[in-house]
């Protein structure tokens, strides 16, 4: 599957199975001025107006604007090209920390609708609803998704943000898994929605620069027509499995793969604190001929080509529900989970939609979008409180494994060095 891949069916153990207009006077004048931004792989220069280019103004702040704006007009005819002043109070959908910058919900949602388009990257259709979550998006409001090169890792979004700079095509927001997600904090922009409180203190950076979203188990997918179900690691390193065993990505650079590496470090000393057993444990399988350095897809999947794959939950049982004979299963002992990461890009060439983006993800609608495809959102207890989750899903779907570790910043970014060091050197 690709680095972003990610369900169980209904009743199911883990264990054993397996996307306005000036009338209103809200949010319409703009002025353009330049700024700097971060480029991205997603979609072509067409000489639009680059939207992150906009200053919003709020609505009590439109008193009297057309006149004004025809008494610039006569003053731009007479002034001899001198500039003309800025007006107090304009609001820059680029600094925006909340959508109370904007003046409220309903102004944040006019702003983006006047830049028509978001641009998202690494957002499979079949990755924990993202194809459903895109669809609802436009359906509430109108404005475009661009979806750009969703197979590629957490480390190729920011890349992609890297090399696109400038551009209206750079993604305007990532989700990342973590250990990508702390190394990046320099392209991210702080923002809070607005049910900030609901989501736990651990799953957010303190302004916002990042906000965990969803999290599953990780997972072994297995082609139930070719091979046994694998009850332990060791069985990994049997004849049955040469050349079978494959990771979602590259551990260096994927989220799921990283997780992967934790879920066998766990599995053998029950901490996350060193990575180093799991290492340790993919060099063996490698040496023995059992690891496969093909990153699976859907389509190797059905086709055979990579016969057990380490990856998410909510991604395998995705896979189950179309590949026949693809089966799920958790290890007996320790699980691992992770959240996903979901921030802002600090150059977003559209920075209003990026933010209303942060809202609808958050908002109950998108939160049990996940919750039907297997993974667990982060608002999931503060939806239970409230009464607006999706109970059928979450009856579906079952809790998580009691026995689980989930790492740390600190061990995250310790996990993710170690990993930079020592990686190609054990399966080269």
């Amino acid at each position: 599957m690709p680095e972003r891949h990610r369900c169980a069916p209904p009743g199911k153990d883990l264990r054993s199975v397996h996307s306005g207009g000036a009338a209103n006077g809200i949010a319409i004048a703009m002025l353009r001025r330049k700024v700097n931004r971060y480029p991205s792989p997603l979609h072509s220069a067409d000489g639009r107006l680059d939207q992150s280019e906009v200053l919003v103004f709020t609505s009590h702040h439109l008193t009297g604007l057309a006149a004004a704006a025809a008494l610039l007009v006569a003053l731009t005819g007479c002034a001899g090209g001198d500039p003309a002043p800025e007006v107090e109070g304009a609001i820059d959908p680029a600094t925006a920390t909340s959508a109370d910058d904007f003046g409220g919900l309903d102004a944040l949602v006019e702003a983006a609708q006047a830049e028509g388009q978001l641009n998202v990257i690494a957002l499979p259709e079949n990755w924990a609803n993202y194809g459903q979550i895109i669809q609802a998006f436009q359906d509430k409001y109108g404005i475009t998704v661009n979806s750009a090169d969703p197979d590629v890792s957490s480390a190729e979004e920011i890349t992609a943000a890297e090399n696109l700079k400038g551009q209206d095509t750079a993604p305007d927001v990532f989700d990342l898994g973590t250990a990508v997600a702390l190394e990046s904090l320099d392209y991210f922009a702080p923002y809070k929605v607005a049910n900030w409180d609901e989501i736990p203190e651990e799953n957010k950076e303190e302004t916002g620069l990042w906000v965990n979203d969803y999290t599953g188990s990780m997972s072994i997918g297995y082609n139930s027509n070719v091979v046994d179900e694998p009850e332990s690691l060791d069985d990994l390193l049997g004849e049955e499995y040469k050349g079978k065993v494959a990771l979602n990505g590259d551990p260096t650079q994927a989220g799921a793969a990283f997780a992967a590496i934790g879920l066998v470090a766990a599995q053998e000393t029950g901490s996350l604190d060193d990575f180093q057993p799991g290492i340790d444990f993919f060099q063996q399988l490698n040496a023995v001929g059992n690891f496969l350095p093909l990153d699976p897809t859907e389509a190797t999947i059905a086709s055979g080509e990579t016969p057990v794959v380490f990856d998410w939950s909510y991604n395998n049982l995705a896979v189950a529900s179309t590949v026949d004979g693809w089966k799920v299963t958790t290890l007996p002992g320790v699980a691992y989970t992770s959240y996903y990461n979901q921030a802002i890009n600090v150059d977003a060439p559209h920075p209003a939609a990026a933010r209303l983006w942060q809202e609808f993800i958050f908002s109950p609608d998108a939160q049990n979008l996940y919750l039907a495809a297997g993974a667990y959102p982060v608002t999931l207890e503060a939806m239970v409180d409230a009464g607006t989750v999706d109970q059928d899903a979450l009856d579906s779907v079952g809790a998580l494994p009691d026995d689980l570790v989930t790492p740390t910043t600190e061990q995250s970014e310790a996990g993710a060095a170690l990993l930079a060091e020592k990686w190609a050197a054990a399966i080269g």
